[in-house]
């Protein structure tokens, strides 16, 4: 599309690919004190190479998942029969011992105290010839288990159906899962878990029909009507939804033979997801909300420094050198993120009447975990695993957030009953802000990529 010129006569060059796309995507962020040029250049260029580094580690490589859990809500799951939707579980001698034991919380001497706590829980009774220290445990592990502060439903990782994977020989691209049984999963997601109304219609959703602009006015009139938290909720959920977009359309299949697959940028992919031509406005929007997300789970890991920062905590896998230099580089990034100078303000939230307050953390959290159990529907198995572990990240994110005092009351040293993160969800907090720091570094390739395109 040509624009006048202004004040010659004459025609400005076309609109690149990059400003339909990008242009709106700068600035200030809404419900923040941030901008994304910030965030661009904070994550590109001092976080995101460090941060990579750690998730290669064999500590976040390995994921314990339970991809056979059946779906809780429908049965007609069309299971994807494609190669790329596959996920290849790890052989049990392909990962290293001081994983697969419980041995990965505290040190050695903390560590044989909580293998024995756990051994007996999954016995089912604390057992009297137990140590009265070891019984108390047992009760709080329990009653940590059960807390209310978890917003997710995780994973039985005892359960014989709950394998291993490594992350980086599964790595989250294009599958070619697609099409209405992916569109019931986010319209699930969108329609029944994220506080909105069903007289309230969402732009551009492929399962619904006949929308205009006036149905756009109106869900954004809405949207921005709702109190903070609940508006922020939707726009997390649309930004980890763009950032998995982003992920598909950066690792793309754009060749196959028989003898490789090569992967990378597929621009036209991006476009449509993201140019504000193209989806009449949304792609943009959803940036800025990839943003957001990103924000959310930044603040997250600088309010969790103290955990990680006490003596006893280890990136326990068994080899002592390694682990060692993993907990510095760890601590390195946490104290850069640290340093970030325009962190996400979570005191808004849950502000005001406390009992109010309280209940609206209970809808907010009880939502979160609908959506952790609707991935269990997820009928790629490839996506199921990322959508797990990304939604676990993002819900062990909202629990550090929300439980600023607990881990202002946490003991110098030992186990820490009121506030603990187990190791699955330190592997997914790190793993799912690795993929959403991803996302943002892909955005500056795509818009280089598309600075030449019309």
């Amino acid at each position: 599309m040509w624009l006048l010129g202004s004040g010659h006569g004459g025609q400005q060059a076309p609109e690149t690919a990059a400003q339909r796309c990008f242009c709106q995507v700068s600035g200030y962020l809404d419900d923040c004190t941030c901008d994304v040029e910030t965030i661009d250049r904070f994550n590109n260029y001092r976080l995101f190479p460090r941060l990579q580094k750690l998730l290669e580690s064999d500590y976040f490589r390995y994921y314990k998942v339970n991809l056979k859990r059946p779906c809780p809500f429908w049965n007609d799951i069309n299971q994807c029969g494609r190669r790329d939707c596959a996920v290849k579980p790890c052989q049990s001698d392909e990962v290293p011992d001081g994983i697969k034991s419980a041995s990965y919380k505290y040190s050695e001497v903390a560590n044989n105290l909580i293998e024995e706590c756990e051994q007996a829980e999954r016995l089912g009774a604390v057992d009297e010839s137990l140590s009265e220290e070891t019984q108390k445990a047992v009760l709080q592990w329990t009653k940590h288990d059960d807390s209310s502060d978890n917003f997710c439903e995780a994973d039985d990782i005892q359960s014989p159906d709950a394998e291993y994977v490594d992350l980086l020989l599964n790595p989250e691209r294009y599958t070619g899962y697609k099409g209405p049984d992916a569109w019931k999963i986010w319209n699930v997601i969108y329609e029944e878990n994220c506080f909105k109304p069903q007289t309230i219609k969402r732009p551009l959703n492929p399962l619904a029909s006949g929308q205009g602009k006036s149905e756009e006015n109106t869900f954004y009139s809405w949207l921005e009507g709702l109190c903070v938290e609940k508006r922020a909720f939707y726009r997390l959920i649309s930004g980890l939804h763009a950032s998995i977009n982003v992920h598909l359309s950066a690792r793309y299949l754009l060749q196959e033979t028989w003898l490789e697959k090569k992967w990378g940028h597929n621009v036209t992919e991006f476009q449509q997801r993201f140019d504000g031509i193209l989806t009449e406005g949304e792609g943009p929007r959803r940036l800025k909300n990839l943003y957001f997300l990103y924000l959310i789970e930044l603040r997250a890991l600088s309010k969790v420094v103290p955990f990680f920062e006490r003596p006893d905590f280890q990136l326990f896998t068994g080899d002592k050198v390694h682990d060692a230099e993993n907990k510095m580089l760890l601590l390195e990034i946490l104290h850069e993120v640290k340093s970030f100078p325009l962190h996400f303000d979570e005191n808004s939230f849950f502000a005001g009447d406390k009992k109010e307050a309280n209940k609206l953390k209970e809808d907010f959290r009880l939502h979160f975990r609908n959506i952790s159990r609707i991935m269990d529907c997820v009928g790629c198995f490839k996506c199921r695993l990322w959508g797990k572990l990304q939604i676990q990240g993002l819900g062990t994110a909202l629990k550090i957030l929300f439980s600023e005092k607990l881990i202002a009351n946490m003991p110098e040293s030992g186990p820490s009953y009121e506030f603990h993160l187990t190791r699955q969800e330190i592997v997914s907090l790190f793993n799912a802000f690795g993929r959403i720091s991803t996302s943002v570094k892909e955005l500056e390739n795509f818009r280089n990529l598309l600075q030449n395109i019309h």
